[in-house]
């Protein structure tokens, strides 16, 4: 049976700002601009999680999208959606709130359930805006 890639795509809004405590105003301006107003930013991100495996002689599924989806409900959109992520995310505390540490740190919390359910995380693409977004392959060369 051939191997089977299916993404599934849920949204959540969030603010955060990119500061280090360690460094001066004017160092963390020069670096993140913007991004480290001290009044913060948000963004409409959409994650997009794919999964591997081989469909299911019974039902034809790599893994069912209802549980996919509950998976990344649970643990992903309810923890973060409107909340701020240098301040109200336990699993982003002390941990600078970049979109790249994100993603890895959304992955930690997905890929055991989602084995448990039967299929095998592969990506995650998380959007932060129209122009930017990033793909994670859990630490593994994406080809």
């Amino acid at each position: 049976m051939e191997t089977v890639y299916i993404t599934r795509r849920e949204t959540f809004n969030a603010a955060h700002k990119l500061y280090r405590d360690d460094w001066s105003e004017e160092k963390n301006w020069e670096v993140f601009g913007r991004c480290s107003n001290k009044h913060w930013h948000g963004h409409n991100f959409e994650v997009f999680v794919t999964v591997k495996g081989k469909p299911s002689e019974d039902t034809g599924f790599v893994i069912n999208l209802k549980d996919l989806s509950k998976i990344i409900k649970q643990l992903v959109v309810d923890p973060l959606d409107h909340m701020n992520l240098n301040l109200d995310v336990p699993f982003m505390k002390g941990i600078l709130a970049s979109t790249e540490n994100l993603v890895i740190e959304i992955w930690k919390l997905i890929e055991e359930p989602i084995r448990v359910a039967g299929g095998e995380l592969v990506k995650i693409k998380l959007v932060e805006t129209e122009n930017n977004f990033v793909e994670y392959y859990g630490g593994k060369e994406p080809y």
